[in-house]
């Protein structure tokens, strides 16, 4: 199994709203992605600032470049995601899965 990460940041004003964007959008479409394995979403604060780290767990690369295409090391964003974010990484990060419980 293959774990891709995502982080991102909003203003903590827009914490909220932000969620329920990504409920609609992006966690919809990898929760019915062909090989998804499940997600999580954490949430944590900084001063003025939340932050998010998506993971994304995959049964293989395959499954992922399915879902974000064939530079699957690029970040997948959404149109009202510049309403939102503070700024766009570039990148994710992969990791195979050596154990869960």
């Amino acid at each position: 199994m293959i774990a891709r990460t995502w982080h991102g940041r909003v203003p903590a004003a827009k914490a909220d709203p932000y969620y329920g964007y990504m409920l609609r959008t992006g966690l919809a479409d990898i929760r019915s992605a062909a090989g998804n394995r499940g997600l999580l979403l954490l949430r944590s604060w900084e001063e003025d600032e939340a932050h998010y780290t998506l993971i994304s767990f995959w049964d293989s690369f395959e499954a992922i470049r399915d879902f974000a295409g064939e530079d699957y090391e690029r970040a997948r964003y959404y149109p009202e995601d510049d309403a939102y974010l503070l700024e766009r990484e570039e990148k994710v990060t992969h990791a195979e899965v050596v154990a869960r419980d």
